[in-house]
């Protein structure tokens, strides 16, 4: 038995060399390696609730964007109200005042007329043409596609009530001259 002993413990410093021995086993902490497993798992769950989130703000982001261009075009289109409503009231004021003016020639009030009045079908044009983009598809239009047609409607808009604006002024211009012509016509000279 003893010579089992020795020759088993020459087999033993034959496979490990007295350096590995005086070292000893390397010793692996278990709690390390599940803490740091842990670690990484919690680490996981954030980095996916942060993508989630992100995805989340991507879509809110989208969302105020589209409110902002639905925003944007209910502007538009009450300003063309706007407008329009300013356009009848000038020519229910003015053009009255122009019409009832005896310094106005019968063939004129004809070309007046019907240059206001094709002001005013262009703008009730503008707003059934509004009407129509926003209560129907209209072809299947983007918001975007939409929104550029209104405000060009809308900037057309506008240059009707200048283009009122200026053929006012022009025909009260003509009232006041043709006025001031009539006074120099009929004065009473006393020389």
């Amino acid at each position: 038995m003893k010579t089992k002993i020795i020759l088993f413990a020459m087999a033993l410093t034959f496979l490990f060399p007295l350096r590995a021995i005086s070292q000893g086993m390397p010793v692996y902490d278990n709690t390390n390696f599940i803490s740091l497993a842990k670690s990484l798992l919690e680490s996981a769950k954030q980095t996916t609730q942060l993508l989630k989130t992100v995805d989340f703000l991507k879509q809110q982001k989208e969302n105020l964007e589209k409110v902002a261009e639905v925003v944007q075009q209910l502007n538009a289109v009450q300003q063309i109200a706007q407008n329009n409503q300013h356009l009848y009231s000038i020519v229910q004021n003015d053009l009255s005042d122009i019409l009832n003016s005896p310094f106005i020639k019968a063939e004129e009030i004809d070309l007046i007329t019907e240059s206001f009045t094709k002001l005013l079908d262009n703008s009730l044009d503008t707003a059934a043409y509004i009407d129509e983009i926003l209560s129907s598809d209209y072809l299947r239009m983007t918001d975007a596609e939409r929104a550029g047609i209104i405000r060009a409607k809308e900037k057309e808009s506008k240059e009707m009530i200048s283009q009122v604006e200026i053929k006012t002024k022009r025909y009260r211009d003509i009232i006041s001259f043709r006025k001031m012509q009539d006074k120099v016509n009929n004065r009473e000279t006393d020389y």
